[in-house]
């Protein structure tokens, strides 16, 4: 399945007294229909493109698969029309299964974030396991971070509409891959999916960066993939810092202009 990320629309700016129309390149979002096993598991809003790999870091991040062996198919199957929407169709391995009793209390109890109510919360504390040491990153590298990522976004810069996250690795933080999507977290499932079809996840290293604020279901994400540093361009929310603490990792907001605040794990930062 092949999908454009980017459509035009009709547009009349007015600035100064002045009017302009013209067609504006605008980011196309549409319904994905996950599937596993002939029945539906969820229905994201995301910008098309590297559906697979979205539907891989779905499950990865829900806590359903560790593992590309664990998934015996993906069949990627297009909308007929503008109201139907696209397909994931998942088939799990021989041996594989889901608990969809507790998947159904899941997603019905939960807001599109997957966080909601104070067991749910406990229990999701309980799973967080110590983030990996890692070696100290050089203040530079991380200082020239979101310019990096930001210079990357090649849908950002045509429409202005799109959240990214990318991995950064090595001592110099290269960019390995990097996402974009309407969604911020559809974009960390696609960084996850990307690892896991690669054979990596959990990855135990790394830097995840995005574009947006860093709310707890993005820390919950990287705490799952082993990922240790998180480094957002905008603020995280109180939870969000209580979880990285609780998994042991460093969370870092406000990442541009050369300068970051960095909220837990400054060890990990070479100041």
């Amino acid at each position: 399945m092949a999908r454009e990320r980017i459509t035009r629309r009709p547009v009349t700016r007015v600035a100064g007294g002045s009017v302009e129309r013209f067609d504006d390149a605008v980011a196309l979002e549409r319904a994905l229909e996950l599937r596993v096993d002939g029945r539906t598991l969820s229905v994201t809003l995301r910008t098309p493109g590297h559906d697979e790999d979205l539907a891989l870091g779905f499950l990865a991040g829900e806590a359903l698969i560790e593992s590309r062996a664990q998934v015996a198919g993906i069949a990627l199957t297009a909308g007929s029309c503008a109201d139907e929407p696209d397909r994931a169709e998942i088939s799990l391995a021989s041996g594989v299964a889901f608990d969809w009793a507790r998947l159904e209390r899941h997603f019905t109890a939960t807001s599109a974030c997957g966080l909601c109510g104070r067991a749910h919360l406990d229990a999701l504390r309980a799973a967080l396991r110590p983030a990996p040491a890692g070696a100290q990153i050089a203040l530079a590298a991380l200082n020239s971070l979101s310019e990096r990522a930001r210079a990357a976004q090649e849908t950002f810069e045509a429409t202005g509409a799109l959240h990214a996250a990318a991995l950064a690795e090595g001592s110099d933080l290269a960019i390995a891959v990097l996402r974009e999507d309407v969604g911020r977290h559809n974009a960390v499932d696609k960084i996850a999916g990307w690892l896991i079809a690669a054979g990596r996840y959990p990855l135990a290293g790394g830097v995840l960066w995005v574009s947006g604020r860093a709310g707890a279901e993005i820390v919950l994400k990287a705490a799952r993939a082993r990922i240790p540093v998180l480094a957002a361009v905008g603020a995280p929310s109180s939870l969000a810092i209580e979880l990285a603490e609780t998994a042991g990792m460093t969370l870092i907001g406000f990442l541009r202009e050369g300068r970051m605040n960095v909220y837990c794990g400054l060890s990990r930062i070479a100041t």
